[in-house]
């Protein structure tokens, strides 16, 4: 069993900055990727930025490109999202996932942080 740890949401003006960190612990797992994913109320869950452990290699959607960076922590099968130039519309809960496997699923997710940008 895997476990995710969310910490560093909150309550930000629009244009701060907010760190969100992640990290997965468990028994005898593997680390294909980490993500973050955010929802709304009553709206579907979507992807906010990916990074592959193999490689580094990172994805993120369009609406947070130049504003959020995602980095990890090996050692500590950590992940993080760095949020600047915070806007009111990134008020959601968000989410960090992990993929076991290579196939493109996540199957483990955190309990979710509530990030809320104030105008």
């Amino acid at each position: 069993q895997v476990q995710l740890v969310e910490s560093g949401g909150g309550l930000v003006q629009a244009g701060g900055s907010l760190r969100l960190s992640c990290a997965a612990s468990g028994r005898a797992f593997r680390n294909y990727g980490m993500g973050w994913f955010r929802q709304a109320p009553g709206k579907e869950r979507e992807f906010v930025a990916t990074m592959s452990w193999s490689d580094g290699s990172t994805s993120y959607t369009d609406s947070v490109k130049g504003r959020f960076t995602i980095s990890r922590d090996n050692a500590k099968n950590t992940v993080y999202l760095q949020m600047n130039s915070l806007k009111p519309e990134d008020t959601v809960v968000y989410y960090c996932a992990l993929r076991p496997s290579i196939l493109p699923r996540y199957d483990y997710w955190g309990q979710g942080t509530q990030v809320t940008v104030s105008s």
